[in-house]
């Protein structure tokens, strides 16, 4: 199972930073999301994944915490989500107002011959 989460992790980065580098402004920010999904599945699998374990303690008893997962890259993941949604929403816009005050859609608004 880790090598299938390595694998998807490196395949989601590596085709983000390959549109990254693309010439047209639509790859650019999908390559922008794909990046920032490697990212956060990374993060959220950082918080390890423990099969059977409860998700709340629980009240009677003494508990061990190292029996439960961390709660914090979830959070974090969560929170990495609504930004990402904001950031692609604010580049869309910017995008539809660069085309249409150059009429192309390439990041530095010169078509290549």
């Amino acid at each position: 199972m880790e090598i299938v989460l390595s694998l998807a992790i490196g395949v989601l980065c590596a085709s983000g930073i390959w549109l990254i580098l693309r010439p047209r402004t639509y790859q650019v920010i999908i390559g922008l999301c794909l990046l920032s999904y490697g990212v956060n599945l990374f993060i959220f699998s950082m918080g390890g994944l423990r099969p059977g374990a409860p998700a709340i303690l629980q009240k009677s008893g003494t508990v061990d915490p190292s029996l439960y997962t961390d709660p914090v890259p979830q959070a974090l993941v969560l929170t990495a989500i609504v930004i990402s949604f904001a950031t692609t929403a604010l580049f869309l816009v910017v995008l539809m107002a660069s085309r249409g005050f150059t009429g192309t859609d390439h990041v530095d608004g010169q078509e290549r011959d």
